[in-house]
């Protein structure tokens, strides 16, 4: 795909009078609640919990420096819905962890002045390996069958793999070259080989991963139940991306137990974990979800299915819609031995989070038709269930003729926001001349890849000596941006 670079769209900054007359800066109804503004800062993943999953002064400190700029709704990071081991991500799938969450939401109101609402994510996903060294996967990972010594005697040409030992066999499909390889091994140990293992929902024959349908609406309805507990405005099933709702709703679900298939199906698990969620929430929770427009990989979902399930969502009542695009696993990049796959970096991933380098098309705007697809076609069904679309969204110009196109009810920006939390702010008071503007270089996101606390090229080096000034782990970038006030007072 030939590849051009592409320059920022002007910011067309609003006087605050523009700004105060703008849609974007308009109350719009979300469920029970009503948001102040259309300016929506999606669900980021910073690092900085602890490894047991509870809220650190860093967590606290990310959140409430996005909440300083006073979006209409602030969405906490990918939070996990069981305890299982998953580096310094949040999770809210126990009554411990309550406290903390609290003091998230206590730390977001006090910053925005109570004018932002605060969402949590929720999420589920299943395990992935790191790719293994080929010598420790053929010594130890590959359990050895009769398929196994059947095709590799017939690739040889010589029936001594059907009865010699164990370990022999071993050595002899190790030193084996691609070609021969591909013959001898399934695809999924080709792939567990080249990019570690990784579980899929169609793989029925593991007892935990058959019965998800069984576990995940009490599971999903017990995390929602804690982050009311903690006082958050609402929360957003991840049904997006790499990860096990996504995995449900793709048309690569082929599980035969009614949970795959055709598109109802399909459907089935993630509307059983609504209605779970919803059954316990309290009415004044928001509780929507983020889906994706198009997975962006072969025999994929494309928009067609999304607008299906979008009406489907919106009819079972969901108070909003969230559309991002692929970001999955089936494309990615391969790993180096060591590390495990990261669904970011293949073709679907460069369109859930693309960069000033990429097609005639550009990044700015790029994913917004799929939520306009998708926002049509709820108002044509007589449904007002508000869509929010994000994708290179960074200037007011961008932002508000979506809104006043119909296209999207709210607009999410994510890396525009990480540049600069005070962005929103600096328009509504008519100061966008010091907005500092996102290079969409994704900067952030390769430090994301490797786990690493997630900060920005453009204030990450900034005042590193300044007192009270927080540090990365290894000393050399500051965790939030420079303090902001306006001229106006």
């Amino acid at each position: 795909m030939p590849r051009h670079q592409h320059e920022r769209p002007a910011g067309g900054w609003p006087t605050r009078d523009e700004a105060a007359r703008s849609i974007l800066f308009s109350p719009c109804a979300l469920g029970a609640r009503v948001a102040r503004t259309r300016a929506w800062v999606p669900a980021m993943v910073p690092w900085r919990a602890t490894d047991d999953g509870h809220v650190t002064a860093d967590v606290l400190d990310w959140y409430g420096r996005f909440a300083d700029g006073r979006p209409g709704v602030l969405v906490v990071e990918a939070t996990g819905i069981r305890d299982v081991p998953s580096g310094p991500l949040l999770r809210a799938g126990d009554e411990r962890f309550v406290p903390g969450l609290s003091r998230l939401v206590e730390t977001v109101r006090a910053r925005s002045g109570g004018r932002t609402l605060l969402l949590i994510q929720l999420i589920d996903f299943l395990s992935i390996k790191r790719r293994p060294d080929p010598e420790k996967y053929f010594a130890r990972f590959l359990e050895v069958e009769s398929r196994h010594r059947a095709a590799l005697s017939e690739w040889l040409g010589d029936d001594w793999p059907l009865s010699a030992p164990e370990a022999e066999v071993r050595g002899r499909i190790a030193s084996l070259g691609e070609d021969a390889l591909a013959r001898v091994l399934s695809p999924r140990e080709l792939e567990s080989l080249r990019m570690g293992h990784r579980e899929r929902v169609t793989d029925v024959h593991l007892p935990h991963v058959r019965d998800l349908p069984r576990h995940l609406p009490d599971l999903f309805a017990r995390a929602a139940s804690v982050a009311a507990r903690a006082g958050f405005d609402g929360v957003e099933l991840h049904f997006a991306h790499a990860y096990t709702m996504a995995s449900f709703l793709s048309a690569l679900n082929v599980r035969e137990d009614g949970y795959g298939g055709p598109r109802e199906q399909r459907a089935r698990l993630p509307l059983e974990v609504f209605r779970a969620v919803r059954a316990v929430a309290p009415r004044e929770l928001v509780v929507g979800c983020r889906y994706l427009g198009d997975e962006v990989i072969e025999g994929g979902n494309r928009v067609d299915d999304a607008v299906y399930f979008g009406e489907r969502f919106a009819r079972a009542g969901m108070d909003f819609l969230s559309i991002s695009k692929g970001g999955k696993f089936e494309d990615a990049k391969q790993p180096k031995v060591g590390h495990a796959a990261y669904p970011y970096t293949g073709p679907s991933g460069h369109e859930c989070m693309p960069t000033v380098h990429i097609d005639e098309v550009g990044p700015f705007s790029r994913n917004v038709p799929l939520a306009a697809a998708i926002r049509r076609a709820i108002r044509a069904a007589g449904l007002s269930t508000p869509v929010i679309g994000a994708g290179g969204l960074c200037s007011f110009a961008q932002c508000e003729g979506h809104l006043v196109r119909g296209e999207l009810d709210f607009v999410g920006a994510a890396r525009q926001s990480l540049a600069d939390p005070d962005w929103w702010r600096k328009m509504e008071l008519g100061e966008g001349d010091a907005i500092r503007r996102c290079k969409m270089t994704n900067y952030c996101e390769a430090l994301d890849q490797q786990h690493k606390q997630v900060t920005c090229q453009l204030w990450d080096r900034e005042g590193l000596d300044e007192p009270g000034v927080t540090r990365s782990h290894d000393g050399k970038r500051r965790l939030v941006p420079p303090p902001w006030s306006p001229r106006s007072g």
